[in-house]
């Protein structure tokens, strides 16, 4: 039955759109799309590169929330019950990495009358989406479909891979949560989310099988749909909160370096082969942590899983999510898909945004 299910897929994949993916730019909603190993070789750009969806486009992999995937992704909205995703602006109190804490000022008009209120935020500093214009490729010092630096600031600057194309286009489709806090707990596998503790894709494909899914792509005989929207829970929000307001500040404030000497340390997603080609071949519209990094850091490689999300792939990167009430409810019902919704922040020119996200089910 398996490799009936296998053959199945494969044969609906390739049916499925009517240009070939040789041929560029893509059709969003073209569904056959090379593995990593396959993608056509772009001029110009670096090797890996999937700068597929024209010379001018800055949404990346969220072409692939077409409104026939939105529409297919609402079937997962049964009861109507939301489970918003955003952990508080001022969480955590002390921002990781050295970046800067969030200040609300509230600003009296007239008194008893009328307030207003002034933000002063990180956009890195809590649940975030990383952008394209936050993390280049670090051989080329290029980022998404070929920005530079100077595309960013200086006399030069434009917006190009600005945050604003993706608040112009939105945020919707198939979310996809993989427990692995959960599982890992459940069968014995003790870890500090405050260390730099890999997960491998052989642990979330385990971790897959437990809670019934098969986190292969749909085309290898999966249940992983293209543009689908991947969450992993690695535990460290329900870290944070067991810890005291004082053991939270001095974990924060460990030294920042580059490289292994670097002190600020987090679970997160194994730099691996194997990580590198799923996330690829899988087709996610985005991937989401709920670490202040979704890769284990630091790396251990010459290379960083933000230079593929981001630099290579065009794929947004959500971190510092807040993933546990979404947990009590999949485990609750039993449910591993639902409907999700995120708004990025309308600003031209921005780098990152606050991710306004929201799980509907």
């Amino acid at each position: 039955m398996s490799s009936l299910k296998d053959r199945l897929a494969q044969v609906t994949t390739f049916m499925g759109g009517s240009k070939s993916a040789n041929e560029l730019p893509w059709h969003p909603d073209n569904t056959k799309l090379p593995t990593r190993k396959n993608l056509p070789s772009i001029p110009g750009a670096p090797e890996g590169a999937a700068w597929v969806w024209g010379k001018d486009d800055y949404l990346g992999r969220l072409n692939l929330l077409t409104p026939t995937r939105v529409k297919a992704a609402a079937a997962e909205i049964k009861t109507g019950e939301m489970v918003p995703l955003n952990l508080p602006l001022n969480v955590p109190e002390t921002p990781a990495f050295g970046r800067e804490k969030f200040v609300h000022t509230i600003k009296c008009l007239h008194e008893n009358i009328a307030y207003d209120d002034k933000y002063e935020l990180n956009t890195q500093s809590g649940t975030q989406w990383d952008g394209f214009r936050h993390f280049a490729h670090m051989a080329t010092e290029t980022f998404y479909n070929g920005t530079k630096g100077k595309d960013i600031l200086g006399p030069e600057s434009n917006e190009n891979c600005s945050i604003h194309h993706w608040a112009d286009h939105g945020i919707a489709g198939r979310g996809v949560l993989l427990d692995y806090w959960a599982y890992a707990n459940a069968n014995g596998m003790k870890y500090d989310p405050y260390t730099s503790h890999a997960i491998t894709f052989d642990d979330l494909y385990k971790c897959g099988k437990a809670q019934g899914i098969d986190i292969r792509p749909e085309a290898q005989g999966g249940d992983i749909k293209v543009g689908d929207i991947l969450m992993i829970r690695s535990g460290f929000v329900d870290a944070y909160n067991s810890r005291t307001p004082e053991e939270r500040r001095s974990l924060a404030l460990r030294r920042h370096a580059i490289g292994e000497a670097d002190e600020q340390r987090f679970a997160g997603i194994a730099q691996e082969e194997a990580v590198i080609d799923w996330l690829h071949d899988a087709y996610f519209a985005a991937v989401v942590g709920d670490a202040p990094s979704f890769e284990r850091w630091p790396t251990p490689k010459e290379y960083y899983l933000h230079e593929y999300i981001l630099a290579l792939w065009g794929m947004p990167l959500g971190e510092m999510w807040d993933l546990e009430r979404l947990a009590a409810k999949c485990r609750e019902t039993n449910r591993w898909f639902f409907f999700m919704t995120s708004a990025p922040a309308n600003v031209p020119a921005g780098v990152s945004s606050h991710a306004n996200a929201i799980a509907i089910f």
